[in-house]
């Protein structure tokens, strides 16, 4: 995890009732959910493995752990988790070198935020060589935190990593509004006890209660978030 937030409780959105916004980044910020699948692809028909395509909605959006694992026990693949792993992340690594499209609206949502001095998180279950990578194109200027999925012992769908960033935020889960895209981290925000906007990326999110779905960061601004908020009261 890295961090420039001071100490616990010292710094909050004053005057609303957010605290903090908790974004995800593959599929929310950046448009690279496809990209892990293309690598996914690429690295099973190279071991003589074809991937059913019904499984893109199984592995999107969780740990590297079990979309990999998964991956080799559907398969019968003759490599190691750890080795997979890595060909994983060098494969993905390779793809963002070349281009890291952003998700339409969210270079405007992030410098709202910033501008506003709103304390903002990037909580992703990527490892911390990737997220620093992608970094480097969001602006690292723009999150006070990031938490990688290699830096806890139990990412999403588990609410641990968002409790992380809520604290390191000085900010009350209840009081935080999560962005997420998938179903998995949809589910670990919801989890800590946080406000959710779901923005779909590859498989669909029904509304539910403390859950707002939209079908793009376009309509999420500052107004929209703290509105969550104030319906919640």
């Amino acid at each position: 995890m890295t961090s420039t937030v001071p100490a616990l409780g010292t710094r909050t959105a004053e005057g609303s009732a957010l605290q903090a916004v908790l974004l995800d980044m593959d599929g929310t910020l950046v448009d690279t959910e496809g990209f892990w699948w293309d690598v996914e692809v690429e690295i099973f028909a190279s071991l003589g493995h074809p991937l059913d395509d019904s499984w893109r909605h199984v592995v999107v959006g969780g740990p590297m752990t079990r979309s990999a694992g998964f991956l080799i026990e559907a398969t019968g693949a003759d490599i190691t988790l750890a080795d997979l792993t890595a060909l994983l992340n060098e494969g993905f690594e390779d793809r963002i070198g070349r281009s890291l499209p952003l998700m339409p609206g969210a270079a405007r949502l992030l410098a709202e935020l910033h501008e506003s001095g709103i304390p903002t998180a990037l909580v992703s279950a990527s490892h911390r060589r990737i997220i620093d990578r992608v970094l480097k194109v969001l602006g690292p200027h723009h999150f006070a935190l990031s938490i990688a999925g290699d830096e806890v012992s139990r990412t999403k769908p588990f609410p641990d990593p968002y409790l992380l960033a809520a604290a390191g935020l000085g900010a009350r889960p209840e009081r935080c509004a999560v962005v997420e895209d998938t179903a998995t981290g949809v589910a670990a925000a919801e989890a800590a006890g946080c406000r959710v906007v779901a923005v779909p990326s590859v498989a669909p999110i029904t509304p539910a209660e403390r859950r707002t779905v939209v079908t793009s960061l376009e309509e999420v601004d500052l107004a929209f978030l703290r509105g969550l908020m104030t319906e919640m009261r």
